[in-house]
């Protein structure tokens, strides 16, 4: 067995809690080598892809690896930025606004960084960071509204097998969706009424979800069902009637039958309504990236105005709005209830680590 390094520990400290924000990946650079590796890890992945190991192994090293990564790059140098790739950027953003919204709002220091489930920087790599800061307590935020086993499972899979390289082990809590908590909900609305204040009221609104094979639902998958009360909730915070909002999935990806209907069908079947403004929203993205930037945002509008559309206008994702951030933190406090110490009975950690230390002085421990 390989076991991490342990930092060392010290008895004039106190334990910390950590919160850790794990988002899908994204290559390094957008180029074909860079794309490539990212693949290569992500459609690596059994809960990503569910055949056989042996003929999707010659598929994927044959065939896609092959083919796939110079597309992919082209995509990508679409949308990176100067600062590197959008969902990196803000999933950083967001978790150096964390930190400043707990600092304000908590009762005692909560440590926060980000990892991705693929590329860098990587689930091991923000553990070990969290250990050596002292933190015996850990929260694991997939952030992934939605639940699914593709995403979401294969984060906790992931942690599981750092965890299994760690000799003392921190205690952990997951969360495992947050579909319908009203932070979420009341933020995603609040910026489909921004994007009305400022660009006027659209004649139609389409929310796309990321799509998954039909199968994951037949087997036990929540996400199709998370994904449509999502969507129902949100029209409803926004008072939207039946005819005035469309659900889609994008994304796919195969030849196993997806969920329906697809995003490409939906935007051509607006488009030659004659739609006349279009605002899309992918509510399960809470950072942009890829698939709402280039996907959505560039090559949706081309399908939509090719169709005959009239306007298109894409909503971005939560990314740093305030009320993300804050419905956020209230999560994160929900989900480490019992952890956190407030009122009259809560800790003095400075007179708390004097105690410890001075016990442990006196039993012959060394400082």
């Amino acid at each position: 067995m390989r076991y991490l390094t342990e930092p060392e520990f010290r008895h004039d400290t106190s334990p910390k809690i950590g919160v850790l924000l794990v988002n899908l990946g994204t290559p390094d650079a957008p180029t074909p080598a860079a794309v490539k590796r990212y693949l290569a890890q992500f459609l690596s992945d059994p809960r990503v892809v569910e055949i056989p190991r042996l003929p999707w192994w010659l598929v994927l090293h044959g065939i896609i690896l092959n083919t796939r990564p110079k597309k992919s790059a082209a995509k990508y140098a679409a949308i990176w930025t100067t600062e590197g790739s959008p969902l990196r950027v803000w999933t950083e953003k967001q978790a150096k606004l964390l930190k400043g919204w707990s600092g304000e709002k908590l009762p005692e220091p909560v440590l926060v960084e980000m990892a991705m489930r693929y590329g860098a920087p990587s689930i091991e790599s923000a553990v070990v960071k969290l250990k050596a800061a002292g933190c015996d307590r850990l929260l694991i935020v997939p952030l992934y509204p939605q639940y699914a086993a593709s995403t979401t499972a294969s984060v906790i899979d992931e942690l599981g097998r750092v965890m299994s390289s760690i000799r003392n082990q921190p205690a952990m809590r997951t969360v495992k969706s947050f579909h319908d908590n009203p932070g979420y909900i009341g933020a995603l609305a609040a910026s489909v009424r921004e994007h009305w204040r400022i660009n006027g009221r659209g004649s139609h609104l389409l929310m796309s979800f990321h799509g998954a094979p039909r199968y994951t639902l037949e087997r036990g998958d929540p996400y199709f069902c998370h994904c449509q009360k999502t969507a129902r909730q949100l029209a409803e915070a926004l008072q939207l009637s039946p005819e005035t909002y469309s659900v889609s999935f994008q994304s796919r990806f195969g030849r196993a039958k997806w969920f329906d209907p697809s995003t490409e069908s939906t935007l051509l079947e607006l488009g030659q309504r004659q739609t006349n403004k279009l605002d899309v929203i992918c509510p399960g993205f809470v950072a942009d990236c890829l698939e709402t930037l280039e996907e959505i945002a560039l090559e949706g509008k081309r399908i939509f105005l090719a169709a005959g559309g009239t306007q298109f206008r894409y909503i971005p994702a939560l990314n740093d709005r305030p009320d993300w951030i804050d419905a956020l933190g209230q999560l994160i406090q929900m989900e480490t209830s019992g952890w956190l110490t407030d009122g009259p009975d809560h800790i003095n950690h400075n007179q708390t680590e004097n105690q410890t230390l001075t016990y442990a002085l006196k039993m012959g421990a060394k400082k």
